[in-house]
C-alpha cells in the first residue's frame, strides 16, 4: 500500500518557516527537481503560498519524465505524457535562503500523484528508497559529488585562460571565487576545496560528504548558486561534459564511503588498502554494473566525448589506489573518516538522484552475491592494455542498460522505461551530428 506524505505536518512546518523567511526578506520560494535528461527544472511560489504548496503541492505536468535536453519530448510505454498532473511537494528540511539571489529561498521537491501517493517516476524518491534499503542492512553511506564548471564571457568564450590550477586564473577571478565561497557557506554548506581546474575557464568545488539523497540535493543547490553568482559577475556557466572539442571536460565525480556503527569500511579492514569485506563486495557490485550505470551517470551523446582515455575521466572499468585513469579511484585519505571510493566516469549532465540510487543498488547487489573485487589496476590502464574500456558511446551504454535486470528492478518499470526512452531519443537526435555540432548543441543546456 502506498504511503502518503503527512500533509498537515508539512503545512504546519511551512507556516513556522514563513515567519523566519519573511524576517529575512524572502519574497518567494523556488522548488527544484531534475528530469531524466539531467536538466534542473523549477517552479516558484510567493512566500504566502508556501504552506499551501507544502500541503497540496504545486502542479507539474508528467511529460517532463520524457523531456529531452533540447526541450522536445519523446514517449515511454508507461508514461502518460501531457495527460494528467503531478504535485511538486517541497522538502522543507532543505529549505534555505539563496545567498546569491536576494529575496528568494530554495527547496528540493518530491513528485507525488494528485492523491498524495509517491510518483513512481520520481528520481528523488528512487534515491530515497535505495538509501533506506542500505540502512535496513545496518549500513549507511556518506556521499559527495564534485562540481566542475566552465565560466565564459558574454560572447561564450572561456573567461579564464591561465594555466591549469594556476595562480593567474585564481587571481583574475579572486572576487568571483570569494563570492562563490561566501554564498555556499552562508547557505550552510561546508566547502572543502575551491580551485582552478585543468581546462580553460574551468573551476571545481567540493563540499562535505553527507547522506546520499542529501548529497544529490546539495549538488543541485551548489550548481544553482554558482550559476547565480556567475550571472552577478557577468559570466556564463556551462556544466556540459565538453566545452571545447578535444579538451578535458567537466566531470561530476562521486565520492562514496560505506559505514557500519560509526566505522568507515574503507579503512582499517583486512583487505587490500584497508578495505573491509563488505566494502569490497559493495565496490565489486558497482564495478560489475558500471557499463549499465553509465546510462544514468553519463547520459548524453556529449558525455562520451569526455569519457576517453588520458583525460582523467575514468574510461576503464577497473579500480586502483589513487589511479585517476580508473573508473573507480580508491582514496585512503589522511584520516579514517576520509577514506572513500571516487567514481570518475560520471558527469554533470546526469540526474544526481539517479546516479546515487543506481550506484547504491549495484553495491547492494554485490553484497547480496558476495561478489569478489577484481584485481587492482596499479598503473595507467591505457598503457597496460588489459583493462576493459567502458562504453564509448551512448548507444553502447543503452545496450548495457537494457540488459540490466538489476536496474530494471531497482528503478521500477515506469522510471526505467522513461530513462530508456529519453536515452534512445537523444541518441537518435544527435546521431547525424559532428562532435563539434553536438558540443555546441548542449554547451549551454546544463
Amino acid at each position: 500500500m502506498a504511503i502518503t506524505y503527512p500533509r498537515t505536518e508539512r503545512a504546519a512546518q511551512a507556516r513556522a518557516a514563513e515567519a523566519k523567511l519573511a524576517a529575512d526578506g524572502i519574497d518567494g520560494v523556488v522548488f527544484g527537481w531534475v528530469d531524466n535528461a539531467g536538466l534542473t527544472r523549477v517552479k516558484s511560489v510567493p512566500l504566502a503560498q508556501l504552506a499551501h504548496a507544502a500541503e497540496y503541492g504545486v502542479g507539474a505536468v508528467p511529460c517532463f519524465d520524457v523531456a529531452l535536453v533540447d526541450d522536445s519530448f519523446t514517449a515511454a510505454p508507461s508514461s502518460s505524457g501531457p495527460v494528467g498532473d503531478l504535485r511538486l511537494v517541497p522538502d522543507l528540511d532543505r529549505l534555505v535562503p539563496l545567498a546569491a539571489q536576494p529575496g528568494w529561498a530554495w527547496a528540493p521537491a518530491d513528485r507525488y500523484t494528485q492523491n498524495g501517493t509517491p510518483h513512481p517516476g520520481c528520481q528523488r524518491g528512487f534515491a530515497r528508497r535505495v538509501t533506506e534499503a542500505v540502512e535496513r542492512r545496518g549500513l549507511s553511506v556518506k556521499a559527495g559529488i564534485e562540481i566542475e564548471w566552465v565560466v565564459a564571457d558574454a560572447a561564450g568564450s572561456p573567461a579564464a585562460l591561465g594555466p591549469a590550477y594556476g595562480m593567474t586564473r585564481f587571481i583574475e577571478h579572486s572576487d568571483y571565487l570569494r563570492e562563490v565561497l561566501r554564498a555556499l557557506t552562508h547557505q550552510g554548506l561546508t566547502v572543502l576545496q575551491l580551485h582552478p581546474e585543468y581546462a580553460a575557464g574551468q573551476f571545481e568545488v567540493s563540499v562535505a560528504a553527507e547522506g546520499p539523497v542529501e548529497a544529490a540535493d546539495t549538488t543541485m543547490l551548489v550548481r544553482h548558486t554558482i550559476r547565480a553568482v556567475s550571472a552577478r559577475h557577468g559570466l556564463r556557466v556551462s556544466y556540459a561534459p565538453v566545452f571545447t572539442e578535444g579538451a578535458i571536460g567537466n566531470g561530476s565525480h562521486m565520492h562514496l564511503s560505506l559505514w557500519r556503527q560509526g566505522q568507515n569500511l574503507a579503512h582499517g579492514g583486512p583487505g587490500r588498502h584497508g578495505l573491509h569485506p563488505d566494502a569490497q563486495e559493495f565496490l565489486a557490485g558497482v564495478l560489475a554494473e558500471l557499463p549499465a550505470l553509465l546510462a544514468l551517470g553519463a547520459p548524453g551523446v556529449a558525455s562520451y566525448l569526455r569519457l576517453v582515455p588520458s583525460r582523467f575521466a575514468g574510461a576503464y572499468r577497473c579500480w586502483g589506489l589513487e589511479n585517476r585513469e580508473a573508473a573507480l579511484r580508491l582514496i585512503t585519505g589522511s584520516t579514517a573518516g576520509q577514506a572513500s571510493a571516487e567514481f570518475k566516469c560520471f558527469d554533470a549532465t546526469a540526474n544526481p538522484y539517479l546516479v546515487v540510487g543506481g550506484v547504491l543498488a549495484a553495491g547492494l547487489a554485490g553484497l547480496d552475491s558476495g561478489l569478489p573485487l577484481p584485481p587492482e589496476t596499479p598503473s595507467d590502464p591505457a598503457v597496460l592494455g588489459s583493462a576493459e574500456r567502458l562504453p564509448a558511446s551512448l548507444p553502447e551504454a543503452i545496450d548495457a542498460y537494457e540488459k540490466s535486470a538489476l536496474l530494471r528492478q531497482a528503478l521500477g518499470l515506469e522510471l526505467y522505461e522513461a530513462v530508456l526512452a529519453v536515452r534512445q531519443a537523444e541518441a537518435e537526435l544527435y546521431s547525424g551530428h559532428t562532435d563539434a555540432d553536438t558540443i555546441a548543441a548542449v554547451r549551454w543546456r546544463h
